[in-house]
């Protein structure tokens, strides 16, 4: 799952019933390499096996990510079919399979969030940002435009106009301002991000694990009609525990 410390690592770790996801490759901010989207996709892949109720994610040293590793680029962005294959493969590979997990996704976001980062944030449910956090995708500056897969993820995700701002004007943004438009959820000092990312997936831990995979596949967009499954669960434990615990006046276990 992690290649070599020159190109960086992405880092899986199991803490109960919290998986975390580290981006690691703190001497370029975290930068992408392509063998770190291969490292995420591995992660994920994984975790969709393990008995776990929420993943989060976080980058190494003080920020999350900020971008694609351009060192990397000369080797294969000049050639049509293997440009193709990088953002249709191993760019998106990695992102699908982010927004198919089926437990919760959590993220605590410093520094830069750019690029990149900023496709593998709208991955993510809850998205806890440091007052020192800045996003943006300002490759026009680069020359190139985002992919269209990754250019309608993050437009679905920090809304049509940010990202019109952020790819047509190379425009920065500061925590606040996601905040104000429901990209960021939450806000916190910088050096108690982590805290509180962490303090959030305890919290969804502890909730009923079943019903948090109907509301993911509900928000995906696959259930916005009912079926003959979206009430499958009228008779599971979970189901039953909640609510007899609430008319009890006592906590559920689930």
């Amino acid at each position: 799952m992690s290649a070599s410390h020159r190109v960086g690592t992405v880092d899986l770790a199991l803490h109960g019933q919290i998986a975390t996801v580290r981006l690691n490759q703190p001497a370029k901010f975290n930068a992408m390499s392509r063998s770190m989207w291969g490292g995420l996709k591995l992660a994920f892949e994984r975790l969709q096996s393990l008995d776990i109720r929420c993943v989060l994610v976080q980058g190494a040293g003080d920020h999350f990510c900020a971008g694609g590793d351009i060192s990397e680029y000369p080797e294969f962005r000049f050639d049509m079919s293997r440009l193709a294959h990088f953002h249709e493969v191993e760019v998106w590979g990695a992102l699908d399979v982010m927004l198919r997990c089926n437990v919760p996704v959590v993220v605590a976001l410093r520094g830069n969030c750019m690029g990149a980062g900023l496709e593998i944030a709208s991955c993510c449910d809850v998205r806890v940002a440091g007052q020192g956090a800045r996003f943006g995708a300002p490759i026009a500056r680069l020359g190139f435009p985002m992919a269209p897969k990754e250019a309608g993820l993050v437009a679905h995700a920090v809304g049509e106009n940010f990202a019109r701002a952020m790819l047509l004007a190379a425009e920065v943004f500061p925590a606040s301002r996601l905040v104000a438009n429901g990209f960021v959820t939450h806000l916190a000092d910088d050096v108690d991000v982590l805290n509180q990312a962490n303090l959030i997936a305890q919290r969804i831990a502890k909730l009923a694990p079943a019903a948090a995979r109907y509301n993911k596949e509900t928000l995906r967009g696959a259930k916005w009609m009912p079926d003959a499954n979206s009430y499958a669960y009228a008779d599971s434990h979970e189901h039953r525990e909640g609510i007899t615990a609430f008319v009890e006046k006592r906590p559920p276990v689930f």
